[in-house]
């Protein structure tokens, strides 16, 4: 992964790859603080492993701005090493806000920007930042995320949906009101080449692996989810008007999908055709 060199580009020009993926870090796991008047900053706070990628941020950065380190007890811990990037400009923090990054607490609110940006390398910052790249306990290839933001929930299963053919309906879990979009196996894998392409800026650990996961391949005799029923209006009157199951059969499809969908179309869960 190549190092990341200071840019003439103009300072958060989200169509420059290294900005892109800089901001939407920022997004997921940056705090901007407002203090009195124009004081504030904005502080990116990492396990010291990480280190690297906040003095990539520090070079990409044409404004003074720190990277310091620390040890403390935590919950989970007796002794824990961080790193903390720390941006007080205040031109830099406006302009930072004024492409989508909020002040204050920001998890539900934050949106993908609404100007031109790298789409691949903004969504490899969100998951650096957010999700997990590796292998599942059962041995198969992942890459999840974890998010509140609609927005950037419905914006990864967009692109993943392009890039793998994967459908994803996104939903809150009831626990904590929080996504969690995950991709396996193929899946995973395309999604994973896609967004960790050679020389990008990344974690290098997710970057490696994410490249990991290429060498995973499908056992024989394990079996391939069906690809996922599109039903379109004029399929669902098939559905209701159909005096049973087996009626409905000119669809193409066995009797459990069908019969799924019918008890969704009755009882009200998804919209009645036109």
């Amino acid at each position: 992964m190549a190092d990341c060199e200071p840019s003439a580009q103009r300072f958060m020009d989200l169509r420059v790859p290294e900005y892109a993926y800089m901001f939407g870090f920022l997004q997921a796991d940056g705090h901007l603080q407002q203090g009195v008047g124009q004081k504030g900053k904005l502080t990116v706070e990492l396990n010291a492993r990480d280190i690297d990628i906040l003095h990539n941020f520090q070079k990409l950065t044409p404004y003074y701005s720190s990277v310091t380190e620390r040890t403390r007890s935590t919950n989970f811990t007796e002794t824990h090493r961080s790193a903390t990037w720390s941006l007080c400009s205040l031109e830099a923090r406006t302009l930072l806000n004024e492409l989508g990054l909020p002040y204050g607490r920001k998890s539900k609110t934050i949106s993908p920007p609404h100007v031109e940006f790298s789409g691949r390398d903004y969504l490899r910052g969100v998951i650096d930042a957010d999700g997990s790249v590796g292998y599942t306990s059962k041995g198969l290839p992942f890459i999840s995320l974890t998010t509140a933001s609609t927005a950037i929930g419905t914006y990864l299963c967009q692109y993943a949906e392009e890039v793998t053919g994967a459908v994803r309906n996104i939903k809150r879990n009831a626990r904590d009101d929080i996504y969690n979009i995950l991709y396996t196996k193929e899946s995973a894998q395309k999604l994973a080449a896609g967004l960790y392409y050679p020389g990008c800026l990344s974690l290098e650990r997710k970057w490696a692996a994410a490249d990991s996961l290429a060498s995973w391949v499908r056992p024989e005799g394990m079996q391939r989810r069906p690809p996922r029923i599109q039903w379109t209006p004029e399929m669902d009157r098939i559905l209701l008007a159909a005096p049973t199951i087996a009626d409905a059969a000119t669809l193409g499809y066995s009797n459990s999908p069908c019969q799924v969908r019918r008890w969704k179309l009755l009882h009200g869960l998804v919209p009645l055709p036109d």
